[in-house]
This record gives structure tokens, sequence and C-alpha cells, in this order.
């Protein structure tokens, strides 16, 4: 299975290691950290003259209530370029954007295991998420599955695409 296509109802799914330029941050989708960070991402790997790939975000929350129910401004993140397997070395990148991207500074180089998942893609608004992960835990529940690491998102359109009932994200939910 491709990393960068998933079925239109939930499925199970395996991925084995990624490399990419990530960097970690809270706040707010679409706010100024969300921003900045977005931006430093795109401009080292432009640096790098790799190709350009959809952006994705590992998600999490530090509360016990459902993320829907804690401020986005309190919503951790982990935002994600991956690179082809021949990207050089970032830091010399880094150091070419840094002076006038300074969000530059934190980008890094990470690699990471999404593994056993379950998986969909969701069209439209990003509000209406709920829903399509409202299907992908029915699966988890049918199959016994537990989650098992942080909810994925690989942004397949612009994120500021205005028609946003043209968008389309793979989400990603790691299990065991």
């Amino acid at each position: 299975m491709s990393w960068y296509e998933a079925a239109e109802k939930p499925e199970i799914a395996e991925f084995g290691p990624v490399t990419g330029l990530s960097v970690t941050g809270r706040g707010e989708p679409g706010g100024a950290a969300y921003g900045a960070s977005v931006g430093a991402l795109y401009a080292v790997m432009g640096a790098l003259g790799a190709p350009m790939v959809p952006l994705e975000g590992r998600w999490w929350v530090e509360d016990e209530r459902s993320p829907f129910e804690v401020p986005r401004e309190e919503w951790w993140w982990h935002l994600f370029l991956r690179l082809p397997d021949e990207a050089g070395a970032i830091e010399s990148a880094v150091t070419d954007v840094r002076r006038g991207v300074p969000a530059a500074a934190r980008v890094q180089r990470v690699t990471f295991t999404a593994g056993r998942c379950v998986q969909m893609l969701h069209r439209g608004p990003y509000a209406d998420e709920p829903a399509s992960l409202a299907e992908m835990d029915a699966l988890m529940k049918a199959e016994g599955l537990a989650v098992n690491g942080l909810h994925h998102e690989i942004y397949l359109s612009d994120p500021n695409e205005p028609d946003q009932t043209r968008a389309r994200t793979i989400l990603r939910q790691p299990v065991r």
C-alpha cells in the first residue's frame, strides 16, 4: 500500500519506517506557531531541492478529555514532510534558510514507524472528521484493536483551500 493512499472506508494497513523533516509544537491548527512551522518545513525542503510532498501532522493532547473537548490552542503536533531516500544533510539547508526563516532552527530529520494502523480517506472539512473517526473507531472495536500511537493526518489537499468541501485527508491511527 502506498503511503499516500487510503480507501474511503476504514481499513487496516501496515507501514514501515519513514524519514522526513519535522517540527514539534503546540497551538491551534492554522495559528501563528503552526504557520511558522509549516513555512519552515517547506523552506528547508526547498533548500534541499527535494520534491514537495503533502504536509502531515501527528496530533495529541495532554489531557484526559477527548481532543474535541480541549481548546485547539492546547493541541500538540509533530508536523512532517517525507523525504526521498536520497535526501542530503539537512544541517546546511537549515543554515541556508534560518536567517530569513527563524523557525527553521527547529526543523530536524526524524524517522518513525507507523506500523499497523486503521486508516481512511476523509473527504470534506476538518470539522467533519469526527464522523470519519467514529467509523475508524467502530472498525477498531470490531477487530479488538487498541490505539497504539499518535493520531496521524496526511493533507492531500492544500489546507488553505477556501472550498473545504474539496479537502482530502488521510486519517491514520496506529493500533495494536
